[in-house]
């Protein structure tokens, strides 16, 4: 889709769809509505009452306008806003533009405000509310979305306004890739084509990129990340790529879990939990998402993105419970549950990095627990960290991104739940507090640098549309820390 910027009056606009905010049905209260209900002859007041429409945020209203002299765009869409932030206005008016056009192609979204955030969010929200995942044929693909759209600003368009639009757009193409990624079904997403991917689309923007193959993780000592690919027909990957500006602020390093499905393992899962474990490498994909995005944004930090990525299947060599294998960094784990293999394949990932790349933070997504959705639900990511600096930025970040993140503790008296007899530690604890114990895992493999982990087995992946995130695959953690790096940045 075409997003451009107009400063031009929004009745003039030849488009299919004109969106408009309203907070009020008292039309005249409002400067550009007031314009509008003129154009209609002042009767906006009594269409609004006659459809239940009260101005409530959610709320549309669809006026026909084909046909009035004074209105070029084909249709008008009032859409109920609340409350006074501009930014989430942006957003608001911007996917109901999207979500407005089943066979309109063109649209103006007039802000209420003008800005560089609002035009920001609003063009990664008409990017994303316009996106749609599916490999149907024939007649029976979906018809109709947006094709270009028109983000309607007071004043003169200027240099920051366009940077603004850009960087909209560019987080939203990111975003949109790891949607696609996560959606995919796992006959066509697998370690092999997710490297490909990857590959391909650190060329196009000319980053470095590097991927192992079974032999050279082997090589490299990798031992839990092939323990859990062992009851897998299909070879893991190890895809590392790296962007880096002439003069970067801050070296940050994404690591994402990439299992591309997981059937559990021995330990198998049901039949009825199965079903949707292609998002299993929903971290992974929001880790390459952001690496492509600081680039696209040329954001002077350095970036590096790490992806460890495998099968967790049921094959006859497939690693058991009981097994003890020696990790990256020459910690012995012992397995309890093979159904909790994404810390085992992070382990060894950020061990890697911790010692190979070195990075002035480490940060990780996965979807990475059942226990995180039964204490936060499926909206909201756990975020664990020992750093407040950390903490406060990538808080604030999420914030800005429309993002719902929830520091969790890293309660030390759990840690003894990780002892094991027989091996340095147990990758599992007890059946109370998972994603924490999950997280103490993880900070034994991070060689003592500053760190986050992220568990985004919620939001990751939609049951059924909540907000503006879709149902299925959402991209969530791209968004959030792209504004974190671009938080260090401005340090």
């Amino acid at each position: 889709m075409r997003i451009t910027l107009t400063s031009a009056s929004p009745l003039s606009l030849s488009v299919d769809l004109l969106v408009v905010g309203a907070k009020t049905t008292n039309f005249g209260a409002d400067a550009a509505l007031s314009k509008l209900d003129a154009a209609f002859g002042g009767i906006l007041a009594q269409l609004a009452k006659d459809e239940g429409f009260e101005a409530k945020a959610g709320q549309k209203l669809k006026i026909p306008a084909a046909g009035n002299k004074k209105i070029k765009a084909k249709w008008v869409v009032l859409v109920g806003l609340d409350g006074e932030d501009s930014i989430d206005h942006a957003r608001a008016l911007a996917h109901a533009a999207a979500k407005s056009s089943a066979r309109q192609k063109r649209a103006a979204v007039v802000l209420p405000k003008r800005g560089q955030e609002e035009v920001r969010e609003a063009a990664t929200a008409l990017r994303l509310g316009t996106y749609r995942y599916d490999l149907k044929t024939g007649d029976r693909r979906p018809k109709g979305g947006l094709s270009a759209a028109q983000i309607v600003v007071r004043g003169a368009i200027d240099a920051k306004l366009k940077r603004a639009l850009a960087a909209g757009v560019a987080v939203g193409e990111s975003v949109a890739l790891a949607r696609d990624l996560v959606n995919g079904p796992p006959n066509l997403v697998n370690p092999l084509t997710l490297a490909r991917t990857a590959k391909s689309e650190a060329t196009k923007l000319k980053l470095q990129c590097t991927v192992w193959n079974k032999a050279q993780i082997k090589k490299a000592g990798m031992n839990l990340l092939l323990a859990v690919n062992a009851g897998s027909a299909i070879e893991p990957r190890f895809i590392h790529i790296r962007y880096k500006p002439a003069r970067p602020k801050a070296k940050v390093a994404f690591v994402g879990k990439g299992l591309t499905f997981d059937a559990g393992g021995l330990c198998l899962k049901p039949a009825k939990s199965m079903v949707d474990m292609k998002c299993d490498m929903a971290g992974a994909a929001a880790t390459l998402g952001i690496v492509l995005a600081a680039a696209r944004l040329k954001l002077p930090v350095e970036v590096h993105a790490i992806i460890g990525s495998t099968e967790n299947m049921t094959g006859a060599a497939a690693y058991r419970p009981g097994d003890v294998f020696t990790s990256f960094d020459g910690k012995t784990v012992e397995i309890i549950n093979t159904d909790a293999e994404g810390r085992l394949v992070l382990a060894d990932c950020l061990a890697w990095t911790a010692k190979k790349v070195k990075p002035d933070i480490l940060i990780d997504h996965a979807t990475l627990t059942g226990a995180c959705m039964v204490a936060l639900g499926p909206n909201r990511a756990g975020f664990y960290t020992d750093d407040e600096t950390i903490a406060d930025l990538y808080s604030a970040a999420a914030e800005r991104a429309d993002e719902n993140l929830w520091r969790m503790p890293l309660d030390k008296q759990l840690r003894k739940q990780l002892d094991s007899r027989v091996a340095d530690l147990k990758h599992t604890g007890g059946p109370y507090g998972g994603s924490i114990t999950a997280a103490l895992f993880l900070r034994e493999f991070v060689g003592g640098r500053p760190w986050a982990h992220l568990d985004i087995a919620g939001p990751a992946f939609l049951d059924s549309a909540i907000e503006r995130a879709p149902k299925g695959g959402t991209g969530f953690g791209v968004a959030t820390g792209v504004r974190f790096l671009e938080a260090l940045a401005e340090r």
